[in-house]
């Protein structure tokens, strides 16, 4: 019951930061578990942890949904995540050891080594492109050995990810150089500067939040309109 929970959460999780489901739409724990091939019971637990961990939200006599996505929060979750991150990857810097350096190395290789594009819809970015960029960051701040804020940074990276998910497309994106970004990162973690990788953290996603702020979110209003409530 524990591994169908889990792989439940994840499943749900990565169908709405790849937008199977629009900004505020609700979620039915019927046609989830036939979804999945699980159970209400195991539906209605995973959609709780992710509301618990910020990325649904929860109405008393409604249900779930998809969070609708605010200008404002965005500015405030990209707040909380770099002074999160500024102190995760300062703690990573001191803590971490020889491995971590080569496991962090590999990440970077990875992410360098795929796609950020997707070939079919070159607007958007490629979903194992996301996958790598997001297991790269999470390895920068795996060495500060410190469950509570790995779990915070990930769950804010969560929040950020969906916003940038329905961002439109936009020539501030395309022109954007994230390879020497990451880096930049890179670099300033494998020569110890906590200074420098907080600065360079702040940088990389205060730049993504301006990004989808001037872009705006390409969520058809017709279609929001739609959304059953």
């Amino acid at each position: 019951m524990a591994e169908a929970g889990g792989q439940t959460v994840d499943g749900i999780r990565r169908a709405v930061l790849g937008g199977s489901w629009r900004p505020g739409e609700r979620l039915a724990p019927v046609a989830l578990a036939e979804r999945f091939g699980t159970s209400s019971t195991v539906v209605r637990e995973a959609l709780t942890r992710l509301a618990g961990d910020g990325l649904l939200t929860w109405e008393r006599n409604r249900g779930f949904f998809v969070p609708e996505l605010e200008p404002r929060e965005l500015r405030d979750l990209t707040e909380l995540r770099c002074v999160t991150e500024e102190l995760a990857s300062r703690l990573a810097v001191e803590r971490g050891d020889l491995q971590w350096e080569s496991d962090l190395i590999a990440a970077h290789h990875q992410l360098s080594r795929t796609p950020r594009r997707d070939q079919e819809d070159p607007e958007h970015i490629a979903d194992p492109w996301s996958v790598a960029h997001r297991s790269f960051h999470a390895k920068l701040l795996e060495a500060c050995a410190s469950a509570p804020m790995i779990r915070l940074a990930d769950n804010l990276a969560d929040s950020t990810e969906l916003y940038r998910r329905w961002a439109a497309p936009s020539r501030g994106a395309a022109e954007r150089d994230v390879e020497q970004e990451h880096r930049d990162i890179l670099e300033a973690a494998l020569a110890r500067d906590a200074s420098g990788l907080a600065k360079l953290l702040r940088r990389h996603y205060e730049r993504t939040m301006h990004i989808v702020l001037e872009a705006g979110l390409d969520v058809p209003a017709a279609e929001l309109a739609a959304v059953e409530k």
